[in-house]
């Protein structure tokens, strides 16, 4: 029988800095990970592949999208990750997949800010309480260790007060937020996990050197930031393919001539190979944009499954 990892199981086997090690690997030399394909299946229900290969695997993830899935148990969006050997193209584990996409999205969004944000940041603000702004805050707080205080903001302010208060019980030095446009302001870097497809952070509120992280949009018709902030924004992108294609933070203000291409100044890999300042002095803004890159869940799911594909499997 195909090894199956549980979410617990991919999220013990994930720990923060050995994964941010493992995804700068990944990102300096980046395995084939083709743009992913999305098809839909009903006017509401999306079912997208995310394959990538290596000298080592070949791993498919799958995710569905389905509005109505809760009406018979289960989530609106769900993914499960293949992982096979690529010499033999045997199958040799299978893994829960938002587990992986959490921990790997969370891990890629602090990775980036050690590159991009100003030294030494103390002020965390997390826009959104939804399921992946928990794992956001814990993977800030494990790669920053000058963070001293962590503020989260949401539409619902008594969800928002329950988000703080588990993650504070946890031990970590979080609050809610009341003001949104005070938290950015005082914000060093603020992450946007949202679902929003009108812009929920100005780029007025932004001080100068703040880094912006935005990771909930994934179509073109979503953003999270105006075109004020994405104007005074250094930009790095996770993938300028699917970027360019995705990403309705960027696609919106360049169809409308806010920004041009050159406000792009590359992707995370370049970054980190030391081809591309994103950051050139302490007043510079800076912004990763990410959509998902079928790399971070190849490396994920081989530190995760890594007995798997050894030789005696």
């Amino acid at each position: 029988m195909l090894p199956q990892l549980s979410a617990e199981q991919v999220h013990a086997a994930l720990p923060w800095l050995a994964l941010a090690e493992t995804l700068t690997q990944a990102f300096v030399a980046p395995p084939e990970a083709p743009v992913r394909t999305a098809h839909a299946m009903s006017a509401a229900d999306m079912l997208l592949f995310m394959p990538a290969w290596n000298e080592r695997a070949i791993g498919m993830k799958l995710v569905t999208v389905i509005p109505t899935a809760g009406h018979f148990g289960g989530h609106t969006v769900d993914a499960s990750y293949l992982l096979l050997d690529r010499a033999t193209g045997s199958p040799r584990a299978m893994l829960d997949g938002e587990a992986l996409t959490v921990r790997r999205t969370a891990a890629t969004s602090a990775l980036a800010a050690r590159a991009l944000a100003a030294p030494s940041p103390t002020r965390l603000l997390v826009v959104g309480t939804g399921r992946l702004a928990p794992y956001m805050v814990r993977a800030y707080h494990a790669l920053h260790p000058t963070l001293q205080h962590i503020v989260v903001w949401g539409r619902n302010a008594e969800t928002t007060q329950q988000l703080a208060t588990e993650l504070l019980d946890h031990g970590l030095p979080v609050s809610a937020a009341t003001s949104l446009a005070d938290a950015v302001h005082e914000a060093d870097i603020v992450s946007c996990v949202t679902t929003a497809r009108e812009p929920v952070v100005l780029g007025e509120w932004l001080r100068a050197g703040t880094h912006l992280d935005l990771v909930g949009g994934f179509t073109p018709a979503m953003r999270e930031a105006d075109d004020v902030a994405v104007s005074r924004a250094r930009i790095v992108v996770d993938s300028m393919d699917s970027a360019l294609k995705e990403a309705g933070d960027l696609t919106q203000p360049l169809a409308a001539g806010i920004i041009s291409h050159d406000a792009i100044v590359g992707d995370l890999g370049a970054v980190l190979r030391g081809e591309v300042m994103a950051r050139r002095s302490a007043q510079d803004i800076t912004l990763f944009k990410s959509v998902g890159h079928a790399l971070e869940d190849l490396a994920a799911a081989l530190l995760a499954g890594a007995a798997f594909l050894t030789p005696s499997s």
